[in-house]
């Protein structure tokens, strides 16, 4: 596994980078050893985050912690990588999908199954009428949404406008 390690605000010394090798080094069991691991390390109004990217094959795995101590934030992060992958691997085997970015270790090896089961209680449907982005951020705040689906009026495709932890906005556009 290859480390990408970038600092915010913050200048990651030798003790950080050995730190975060040895802590994400623990996952690279599951992944191939050309797989990339993009880290950011950010220190904000005194909280220090991570932030942990890992693309595989068409998805990708990522997750963020934060805490008074970066050494904490650290070792947090990687337990919910590690959760989130012993996660998509009960559903890459269930679905039978292919798992090239995996090892063949990792998929081999016998793992207790998460104790929640995914489970799709309610469908919504509804109509989408054309709008641009800051257009659907009105309509999100209008409704109390985290998220709103929408159809682009200027690229005629079906986006996602999100609300971020700052009070900043998201827009997610598909890429095919």
């Amino acid at each position: 596994m290859r480390y990408k390690i970038s600092g915010k605000n913050i200048e990651v010394t030798p003790g950080l980078k050995d730190a975060v090798q040895e802590k994400i080094g623990k996952l690279e069991r599951y992944f191939n050893q050309d797989t990339e691991a993009n880290i950011t390390l950010s220190v904000e109004k005194g909280r220090q985050k991570i932030e942990v990217t890992i693309p595989v094959k068409g998805h990708i795995i990522r997750a963020e912690q934060e805490s008074s101590d970066m050494y904490v934030s650290i070792d947090l992060v990687e337990e919910i990588i590690e959760r989130q992958l012993k996660k998509y691997k009960t559903k890459l085997i269930d679905k039978k999908q292919s798992a090239l970015s995996f090892s063949e270790a990792f998929l081999q090896e016998e793992m207790e199954a998460p104790d929640e089961e995914i489970k799709i209680m309610k469908v919504k449907r509804f109509g989408m009428k054309p709008m641009d982005p800051e257009e659907a951020c009105i309509q999100m705040e209008l409704l109390g949404h985290a998220f709103y689906v929408f159809l682009n009026a200027d690229t005629d495709e079906v986006n996602v406008v999100y609300k971020r932890k700052n009070n900043t906005y998201g827009l997610i556009e598909p890429e095919f």
